[in-house]
């Protein structure tokens, strides 16, 4: 037990503290955690015309406060590869799955408060997957969806939870989607999450909540899209989530609002250009989509303002290098 009167803490209290949200002191320096990983967003991996190798493992910082800047590239994935899921908590970031070499069940914990290290390799997926979604809560992460490549292709519905204090583990496998697919997003609160959009073709808009504490049961399917497409991206607050993008590409934004979730999306203000393969993060007020393919990989950064989702998303400060198929938190 650390001598909270004099300072003095171990790194398991540290630890403790940062998981809990609650108030420490870094270097004699008060913060609160909570701050960390709610004013920035971590875009990771891709894939880009503008580099060689073309797979990436950069991973680009947006600070809110300061999004017309360009994104600032930070510590690397532990390895090049495409197509994640990413989910994280207001001191870390979990990227799952992708593809590069094969498909990955790897999950990789980008530590906030030291983003200039190559992020760390952990327990890894139930499955190795490319073209998952997810979403989670401050102590947990769920992966759903994605597929393995082959003639034909194989949609998973699987969804893996991990556990933020237990990461070394193996991810385990809770309740399936309603329906097997992949290249669908997810957005939620910190107790359900919302799986949409995907594939296998024709894609489709249905849309799948996650109840958080009954996470055995197979998901139920809400109100759908109000469009069918794959490859799309999602960011939301506590309240509702946005769902931009995707093939063939659209610059269409759907809004589920999550107290009346068996109604159809609706549509509003649309991202500056149509785009799919893109990714997105936000956080209360906001929400940032990045990357995405109209043709050839975009860096552009789009902000859509909650409060005003029915105007045209307004670009900002871009990403380090163009790309698409990356995932976000």
């Amino acid at each position: 037990m650390a001598n909270e009167t004099k300072g003095v803490f171990t790194l398991q209290d540290v630890r403790d503290r940062e998981l809990a949200g609650t108030w420490i002191k870094w270097y004699n320096v008060p913060y609160h955690p909570a701050t960390i990983g709610t004013s920035n967003a971590w875009f990771g991996g891709g894939v880009t015309l503008a580099l060689s190798p073309a797979h990436l493992s950069i991973i680009d910082r947006i600070i809110f406060s300061s999004d017309t800047s360009t994104a600032v590239a930070k510590g690397p994935l532990s390895s090049a590869r495409y197509d994640m899921g990413a989910h994280g908590s207001t001191t870390d970031a979990w990227y799952g799955g992708g593809q590069f070499p094969g498909v990955r069940s790897t999950v990789d914990r980008v530590i906030f408060l030291s983003d200039t290290s190559t992020a760390v390799a952990k327990g890894p997926l139930s499955l190795a997957r490319r073209a998952p979604a997810a979403h989670g809560s401050t102590t947990d992460a769920w992966f759903g969806g994605g597929y393995a490549p082959g003639m034909p292709s194989t949609p998973f519905s699987t969804v893996d939870r991990v556990i933020f204090l237990s990461d070394t583990s193996t991810a385990v496998a809770k309740g399936p989607l309603s329906l097997a697919r992949y290249g669908l997003a997810a957005s939620g609160n910190t107790t359900d999450a919302w799986f949409g959009g995907g594939s296998p073709s024709p894609a489709v808009s249905t849309v799948d909540r996650v109840i958080f504490s009954s996470d055995t049961s197979t998901a139920v399917a809400k109100g759908p899209l109000s469009l069918g497409r794959n490859f799309l991206a999602a960011s939301g607050n506590a309240t509702d989530a946005w769902f931009g993008g995707g093939q063939f590409p659209f610059s269409r934004v759907d809004r589920i609002i999550f107290s009346s979730d068996t109604s159809t999306a609706v549509a509003k203000g649309p991202l500056s250009a149509a785009r799919y393969r893109l990714a997105a993060s936000g956080n209360t007020t906001d929400a940032w989509f990045g990357g995405g393919n109209p043709g050839s990989p975009l860096s552009t950064v789009d902000r859509i303002i909650f409060s005003s989702d029915t105007s045209t998303a307004v670009a900002k400060g871009p990403l380090s290098v163009a790309r698409y198929s990356l995932a976000a938190n």
